[in-house]
């Protein structure tokens, strides 16, 4: 398919899809990009339906309440919309979707951090893998650097449709974007003194995939305690080596001094 053969639509399938309830997160690929075999490559052998999925997208009409109630249209529908969301992927890290996706973040079309203490921080769209149905879509927080499930769900946008190296591309692109001030940080208080490896505070030693590490005065004092004994025993180690050094010394001396000895003898004898 040929970018010659391609004439851009302003009311075509993907306009429409982009208007679907729960679809706000998704910008409008231009049709060029779709057009282009290279943004193809690879995305075949995913699809049954591959050429009639990328018709449909490029169609200049949007489905009927006719077509939306056929099952072999629907079934072309989910593959369409799967074939849209991997292009989405690729298309959203280019210089053309990176700013569209920037105008959406500043309008705050992707929602704020659901955590407190972010102060209603504007997020980026994530998926926590590049593969189809592995999980939905989220939510990144640059500002506490955090993960959340958006605060309602959508149901058929898959995280994939983002991938997982999106909001950190876009903030490196828009360095100006990234927060200046630092995620307030909660601690667990009871009368006024701190909570720590109990229930209810973030300081729990947590036995999950995910280790949160706080070093506390009597872990630092641990880590001082290791140091200081990794020091000793590097001292000792030099210790017996600069002995052993020096005993060797002494033997070799030692062995000069005799040899001189045994010369001097021989010398002694001749006479």
């Amino acid at each position: 398919m040929s970018q010659s053969n391609i004439s851009v639509n302003e009311n075509g399938w993907i306009k429409w899809y982009c208007n679907l309830e729960d679809h706000h997160f998704f910008c409008e690929i231009d049709e060029f990009f779709i057009a282009d075999q290279f943004n193809l490559y690879g995305l075949k052998q995913l699809f049954d339906h591959f050429e009639e999925a990328l018709q449909m997208i490029l169609s200049p009409n949007t489905p009927t309440d006719e077509d939306l109630e056929d099952d072999q249209f629907l079934e072309l529908y989910n593959e369409a919309s799967e074939l849209y969301g991997l292009l989405h992927a690729r298309f959203i890290i280019t210089p053309q979707g990176l700013t569209l996706m920037k105008s959406k973040y500043l309008q705050g079309r992707f929602g704020v951090c659901p955590r407190v203490l972010c102060e209603r921080q504007n997020v980026l769209p994530i998926g926590l893998s590049h593969d189809l149905r592995t999980s939905r879509v989220k939510i990144f927080c640059p500002r506490c650097q955090d993960v959340y499930s958006p605060k309602k769900q959508m149901s058929d946008v898959d995280g994939s449709f983002f991938g997982s190296v999106f909001p950190h591309i876009f903030l490196s692109v828009f360095s100006e974007l990234n927060p200046t001030q630092p995620a307030n940080e909660y601690v667990s208080k009871i009368f006024g003194f701190k909570v720590h490896k109990k229930k209810g505070s973030k300081f729990q030693i947590q036995q999950n995939q995910t280790e949160m590490y706080y070093y506390a005065e009597d872990h630092i004092k641990r880590l001082s305690q290791i140091q200081s004994s990794q020091q000793q025993s590097q001292q000792q180690q030099q210790q017996q080596q600069q002995s052993q050094k020096n005993d060797e010394e002494a033997e070799k001396k030692q062995k000069e001094a005799l040899n001189a000895i045994q010369k001097l003898q021989k010398q002694k004898q001749k006479k």
